[in-house]
C-alpha cells in the first residue's frame, strides 16, 4: 500500500502527519508530494522518513495526487490511500477504508455519516448537499461527503487516477467520482472523525471555498456529459475480474 500526502506550505505539520502515517501503518509505503512549496515542507518530509516528489510549482491537491497515482501505477501498488499534510485525516481509520476495498473500487473517508461532530453551516452547507445528491445518483450510491480528500483506490482506479485525475480545485474530489463512475468503477463511503487542522492555514479562504462549491455544484452536469463521452471502461485487473465475480 502505498500513502499519498499531497503538500503545500505545510511544514509546521507534515513531519508528524509521516510520523503518525508510518506508527499506524507500518507496512505502507509513504509519499509525500511536495506541491511547489515554498517553505521547508519537503526537507521535513524526508526527515521524518517519507519518500519526497518534489513538484516544480504549484498544481493544487490534483495535480499532487496524479504525480502520486502515476508513481504508484509504475511501482505496482495494490492499493492508494490520500492523507492530508494538515493533520485533519486520523490515520488509524485507513483500515476501514482498505476493508472496503474488498469490495468496491474507491472508498471515501465520509464526515457526515453518523461520525464526529463536524458541521457546514450556511451557503457551504447547501452546496455540499447538492453535491452528494448529485454525486449519489451518479455512481449509483449514497454519498454524503464528496468532498472528502481522506479516501483510498485500488489497482483499477489507480490505473485510471494516473491518467485523468482533475487538477481543479474540488475536481480532485468532485469530478474524479463522476470519472470512476462512468468508467465503471463503484464507490462506497465509510464513516470517520475528521480532526481540526494541526497547524498553518487552508489553501482557500472560507469564501473562496465556498465559491468553489458553488462552481462545483453547476460544473457537476457538464463533468458528467464530458467523463461519458471521454472515457472508455477502465480495463480491469485479473486480481479485480476474480473480486467482481465473488460479490
Amino acid at each position: 500500500m502505498l500513502v499519498v500526502i499531497p503538500a503545500y506550505n505545510e511544514q509546521a505539520s507534515v513531519a508528524r502527519v509521516v510520523l503518525e502515517v508510518a506508527a499506524a501503518l507500518p507496512d505502507a509505503d509513504v509519499l509525500v508530494v511536495d506541491d511547489g512549496s515554498q517553505d521547508l515542507t519537503a526537507v521535513r518530509a524526508a526527515r521524518a522518513g517519507a519518500r519526497v516528489l518534489t513538484l516544480p510549482y504549484n498544481l493544487g491537491v490534483g495535480g499532487a495526487m496524479r504525480t502520486g497515482y502515476l508513481y504508484a501505477l509504475r511501482g505496482d501498488y495494490d492499493a492508494v490511500v490520500q492523507v492530508d499534510a494538515d493533520g485533519q485525516h486520523d490515520p488509524a481509520a485507513v483500515p476501514r477504508l482498505l476493508e472496503g476495498l474488498l469490495t468496491h473500487n474507491i472508498v471515501v473517508g465520509a464526515r457526515f455519516a453518523g461520525t464526529g461532530v463536524y458541521v457546514a453551516r450556511g451557503p457551504r452547507r447547501w452546496a455540499m448537499r447538492l453535491l452528494a445528491a448529485g454525486l449519489s445518483r451518479a455512481t449509483g450510491t449514497r454519498l454524503t461527503d464528496t468532498t472528502s480528500g481522506f479516501r483510498a483506490a485500488d489497482r483499477d482506479a489507480v490505473r485510471l487516477f494516473a491518467r485523468h485525475y482533475p487538477a481543479e480545485y474540488l475536481g480532485d474530489t468532485v469530478e474524479s467520482l463522476v470519472i470512476a463512475a462512468r468508467a465503471g468503477l463503484t464507490v462506497t463511503q465509510v464513516p470517520v472523525d475528521m480532526r481540526v487542522r494541526a497547524a498553518g492555514v487552508a489553501s482557500q479562504s472560507p469564501f473562496r471555498a465556498t465559491l468553489y462549491l458553488a462552481r462545483a455544484v453547476l460544473a457537476l452536469g457538464l463533468a458528467g456529459i464530458r467523463s461519458r463521452h471521454a472515457l472508455p471502461p477502465v480495463e480491469r485487473s485479473d486480481d479485480a475480474a476474480v473480486a467482481e465475480r465473488t460479490r
